[in-house]
């Protein structure tokens, strides 16, 4: 976190200052009071993106897809994300008063209840997408102490529970030098990634990547399948996008917020592609596919012996450390804004005596750990059930941020100083809205069901908020709809669930 002079966990200058003028993007710069250049944004983009995800994500995709369809895949997710980030760019400058992105971005456009939802939405993604961190995590430490085998057995279960209340003592006293950790880590975790990269570019063949590019003698089925096959596993290693948006209220620069979040992007997306892409120069799909986790350590083992296994696993454990600190740190976040402004009920707004959200971070922190305790009996599969869930949650904030930058494009007075912007970001806006249109299809009734499962309840949070303010629970009909619909959803889900019709 910034480290400002008035110890202030959140950096955020007081809701109390006057309204600001949201028509030019530099109209708020001289009333910035965080701290955080553009590198700090940067390593939070980047360091928010890569945790485990890109030491597993050749064998996530090989699962479903093959070369050919894969390259289709990428490049849809190029230009999908590329427009949600430059999306995030363009909010980020033209309503730089709007702090914590994905929420307030769908609160401006919906109103409360779907502003709460989709900070709720994020909240649940956010912690959710941490208990795989964790499986993960002891999974690979399981190179040295044999206890810990995938990461769920009950010697796992109790080390990761160690570590996330460690974790959770460390931000409740008040962590404000969390950005420069994150820097380092960040930087530390490239490493092991840029040396793969290397080295499956000199073994890599390109007969074997072309033998069986389209998927037909593997069976996975049509080049379209397939590519809707990997579209939730890219949704994965793309979490974190947002990062920069999420810590708006620090930036020193608000400008440098778009410009983290654009560049933190192009960086990452080139690195999936590679790690992704090349390994099917080295092995076949099939032996990709049948990889234990982290996949990157056997694929690198299968070139370079034993100490591949060992570079990987050192590299992916100093990632889940900094990754693990960074998304206690934005679900906490979420909900703190939102409860300061009235959206979530008022206690999880509050700041200790150290600066830190105890309130949101004991109810985060108490949720993952009944979560983890659940995850011992799940057994094998929890990593990708996991991950799975986690972004089909997030779906819907970033659809509504890129639908809310799109209406921007169509209000003329966000552009009275800038004209000329106003036909691209429009175009960026409707391109990013489909693809996040797109990832909804791709993502399947069964886990959009199971979302609905975890949406629900925060309706009881909401009507909490509400009745706090002294304020009706609806404010309209569209509302009211809105949220019968999340409640019939959720029903079938329960019972669907309890049937075994779906499954995590």
């Amino acid at each position: 976190m910034s480290d400002n002079e008035s110890g202030d966990f959140s950096g955020r200058p007081s809701h109390g200052a006057a309204p600001v003028d949201t028509t030019h993007p530099e109209s708020t710069e001289h009333q910035s009071k965080g701290t955080l250049t553009f590198l700090p944004l940067l390593a939070l983009v980047v360091g928010s993106m890569i945790g485990g995800g890109i030491f597993n994500l050749s064998r996530d995709v090989a699962e479903t897809t093959a070369p050919g369809p894969a390259m289709i895949g990428w490049f849809i997710t190029a230009v999908g994300m590329c427009c949600l980030a430059l999306c995030f760019q363009t909010l980020a400058n033209r309503r730089p008063d709007l702090d914590a992105g994905v929420y307030a971005y769908a609160r401006a456009l919906f109103g409360r209840l779907v502003g709460f939802l989709s900070s709720w939405g994020y909240w649940f993604s956010a912690w959710v997408g941490n208990i795989a961190y964790f499986v993960l995590l002891f999974g690979t430490l399981s190179l040295w102490f044999k206890g810990f085998g995938s990461g769920t057995t009950w010697t796992a279960i109790i080390a990761a529970s160690v570590l996330l209340w460690a974790l959770h003592l460390l931000v409740i006293r008040g962590v404000r030098q969390a950005a420069i950790v994150n820097t380092i880590s960040t930087i530390a975790k490239l490493v092991p990634i840029f040396l793969f990269i290397v080295i499956m570019i000199f073994a890599f063949n390109f007969e074997l990547f072309t033998g069986d590019f389209w998927g037909t003698e593997s069976g996975l089925g049509s080049i379209f399948s397939q590519t809707r096959g990997m579209m939730l596993v890219t949704v994965w290693v793309f979490i974190g996008i947002e990062g920069a948006s999420i810590y708006s209220a620090r930036a020193k620069h608000r400008r440098d917020v778009g410009k983290a979040t654009v560049v933190g992007f192009i960086l990452v997306l080139v690195l999936l592609m590679l790690v992704n892409l090349l390994s099917h120069g080295v092995l076949q799909q099939a032996q990709i596919s049948g990889m234990a986790e982290p996949a990157m350590a056997g694929i690198l083992e299968s070139v370079i012996g034993r100490p591949g296994t060992i570079i990987v696993s050192v590299g992916l454990v100093i990632s889940l450390f900094g990754a693990l600190l960074a998304w206690i740190l934005i679900p906490v976040e979420i909900m703190q804004v939102a409860g300061e402004d009235g959206t979530m009920p008022k206690v999880f707004g509050k700041l200790n005596e150290q600066g830190s959200p105890s309130a949101a971070l004991w109810l985060t922190s108490v949720c993952m750990q009944v979560t983890l305790i659940l995850t011992g009996f799940m057994g094998e599969g929890v990593y990708k059930s996991m991950i799975s869930l986690a972004s089909a949650l997030i779906l819907v904030p970033y659809l509504l941020s890129a639908l809310y930058a799109t209406y921007l494009a169509f209000t003329k007075s966000t552009y009275e100083n800038d004209p000329s912007s106003r036909s691209r970001d429009l175009v960026l806006g409707v391109i990013a809205s489909i693809y996040g249109v797109w990832l909804l299809y791709g993502a399947g009734l069964n886990y959009l069901l199971l979302a609905a499962l975890l949406y629900a309840p925060g309706l009881i949070i909401h009507a909490w908020a509400r009745r706090e303010r002294g304020e009706k629970v609806f404010n309209s009909t569209a509302e009211m709809v809105l949220a019968g619909l999340l409640v019939v959803a959720a029903i079938v889900a329960g019972v669907m669930l309890s049937t075994g019709a779906i499954e995590l």
